[in-house]
């Protein structure tokens, strides 16, 4: 008897991740539960510099910021609620320095630029399609840092212009690097301050804008689809009923090994997390000699693992 309607995904058949991968994550916050991941498994992987960007509009100026070089300044920084933020960045990067945080946004910005030029992968997690307009600026932002919503203009993006804006994402990218796989996905994580109509409205307008690029070394992976039919049971999402819990992003991301990480690298993983799971094991005795020689096997384990891989790091 099967139980649960199962979407059919198969092993991609070229430029599968591996242990020599470079990993770029940016958007959504889902885009961080399989950052994670990566991060645990020990992958060369870079998250979110920026922090959160939930909207097609916020990544592409951040991509294009990266692309042109951008250098911020005290032009880019405002003060609001005992802190400096930048409308192009999430409120994590805020810092009650106004030096400080420019700082942190220049040297955000030269990281993905140096990672841009080499990556092989670029994952890019779209949120949502509501954007936020600043009326004074005439911009649309990355996050609004709680100022005034009569500041801004709450707006649908059309399938149309979030397909403009995924083009040129992917056109400015091409220019760094044209051998770069992106793979595209939808954040399971509803938005449901928009309201149920408004947030299915906005998913739909992501999904098939996405479908309208997805070509040529561009993927579409279905996490939403996975969420929502695979796992269409409220013991999948924690309490709030609104985000996927531990179990649902553990078999979100098994989904996502299965179909973009290489056998090899698999095994490798196993190894990984032996060691990991080691390393945070808590001893009755750490005195005992069974203690020690575990520790010894441990090491041993790692120092193998560390000359096939020397920028791993435990």
């Amino acid at each position: 008897m099967n139980l649960q309607t199962k979407i059919s995904l198969g092993k991609q058949s070229n430029n599968l991740i591996d242990y020599e991968s470079n990993i770029l994550l940016i958007g959504s916050c889902f885009s961080e539960n399989i950052g994670d991941k990566l991060e645990y498994f020990k992958f060369q992987s870079v998250q979110n510099p920026f922090g959160i960007l939930f909207h097609p509009k916020a990544i592409q100026t951040l991509i294009e910021n990266t692309v042109n070089q951008k250098v911020f300044s005290e032009d880019d920084v405002f003060f609001h609620n005992e802190q400096w933020h930048c409308f192009d960045a999430h409120s994590k990067l805020s810092n009650t320095s106004k030096e400080e945080l420019i700082r942190q946004l220049n040297n955000s910005i030269n990281v993905i630029a140096s990672q841009l030029s080499k990556t092989t992968h670029i994952i890019i997690t779209l949120g949502t399609a509501w954007v936020y307009h600043f009326n004074k600026a005439n911009k649309t932002v990355a996050n609004c840092h709680k100022v005034s919503q009569k500041e801004f203009t709450k707006k649908l993006l059309s399938v149309e212009e979030v397909t403009a804006s995924l083009d040129s994402i992917v056109d400015l990218i091409r220019k760094v690097n044209s051998k770069v796989s992106i793979i595209f996905t939808v954040s399971p994580i509803r938005h449901l301050n928009d309201g149920f109509v408004e947030n299915t409205q906005s998913k739909a307008h992501l999904i098939s804008a996405i479908h309208q690029v997805v070509k040529n070394q561009s993927f579409y992976f279905p996490s939403y689809e996975i969420m929502m039919d695979e796992l269409r049971d409220y013991r999948f999402y924690s309490e709030d009923m609104i985000h996927p819990n531990q179990l649902a992003i553990n078999y979100i991301w098994n989904t996502f090994k299965n179909v973009w990480v290489s056998d090899e690298s698999s095994k490798v993983m196993d190894d990984v997390d032996a060691i990991q799971k080691g390393l945070q094991h808590k001893p009755f005795n750490p005195q005992s000699q069974s203690y020690k020689a575990f520790l010894q096997n441990i090491e041993a384990k790692t120092k193998t693992l560390q000359s096939q891989f020397p920028f791993i790091k435990f």
